[in-house]
């Protein structure tokens, strides 16, 4: 389900575990209490609760057998969670403010081409609106969700497409074609994920950050 959501996510624990700051979802208009808040914004119990099983079904698929709990504590998963949905959500209020945005119809586009929304390759509403209820989501909260991913998806790949890499770096790089090609993705990584952690850690300086770990303690 949801696999480029999967995929951000993935490639998000990459990012964060390179780093360590603690500090999204949709506006809780609830009055429920809240996991974090990020100015105005909050993340609700619920709303970490259903990222935290995405994550956790996430790994399981990719490790199978050998994730287990030692995996869980040695990731620190809860906190993995929690700092990712930050994250984008300070992208989001970054993206807002130099006016990056989705489409409605761009929107549309990745969810009528979502597979687990198909029957014989072609999108099915009935589908969607099941699946959906399943995981306890009306299709607002579901495509205001999908929408933070996105935009903080397209932040990324702005910030990324910054990250320069130092010639210098690549003086001593030696072996063969696939060992350089190896080398030289872990230094663009490198650097892409430390102009990442710099942009998002210089923009929440620069918001109200408030975070109640007890709810997912």
């Amino acid at each position: 389900m949801r696999k480029h959501a999967r995929f951000f996510y993935v490639l998000f624990i990459i990012v964060i575990l390179s780093f360590i700051f603690w500090g999204v979802g949709t506006v809780d208009k609830s009055g429920a209490p809240s996991v974090a808040e990020i100015g105005k914004e909050k993340i609700t119990a619920e709303e970490f609760w259903r990222a935290y099983d995405q994550m956790r079904t996430t790994l399981r698929d990719t490790y199978k057998d050998q994730f287990n709990e030692e995996m869980e504590k040695k990731l620190n998963l809860k906190e993995v969670v929690l700092s990712n949905l930050i994250a984008e959500r300070v992208l989001a209020v970054a993206a807002s403010d130099i006016g990056v945005s989705v489409t409605d119809q761009e929107l549309q586009d990745v969810i009528t081409h979502e597979p687990g929304f198909m029957r014989d390759g072609v999108f099915n509403r009935d589908i969607y609106f099941r699946v959906l209820q399943l995981q306890r989501q009306t299709p607002e909260m579901f495509e205001s969700s999908l929408r933070q991913e996105l935009i903080a998806a397209r932040m990324r790949q702005l910030i990324w497409s910054s990250a320069e890499v130092n010639p210098l770096d690549l003086r001593n790089i030696s072996g063969d074609d696939k060992d350089v090609n190896e080398k030289v993705n872990a230094i663009v990584t490198s650097n892409r994920n430390a102009a990442l952690a710099s942009y998002v850690n210089g923009v929440r300086q620069r918001m109200n950050v408030k975070i109640n770990t007890d709810l997912i303690s």
